[in-house]
């Protein structure tokens, strides 16, 4: 859920700053804000932490869906 806030107070220097660097950037002074917000609270540290366990590649799932394969396997003998 995204929230809406108003920053009061911005002094000409930031507002002058904000805006060129969201043109050296292509991106709108909104999307700029954020994402220094969101650096400097943290939020990409902790997504890109997240992405590390969210995200295989093929080669990773090949790994992990032969290791569960093998302790998927029942010994008849256990069951007698």
């Amino acid at each position: 859920m995204s929230r809406q806030l108003t920053v009061r107070g911005v002094s000409d220097d930031v507002a002058v700053r904000l805006e060129q660097l969201s043109r050296a950037r292509g991106q709108s002074v909104n999307a700029t804000v954020n994402e220094i917000l969101e650096h400097t609270v943290g939020v990409d540290a902790k997504r890109r932490q997240l992405e590390r366990y969210a995200t295989w590649t093929a080669r990773e799932l090949t790994e992990i869906t032969e290791s569960l394969a093998a302790q998927r396997t029942v010994d008849d003998s256990l069951w007698r």
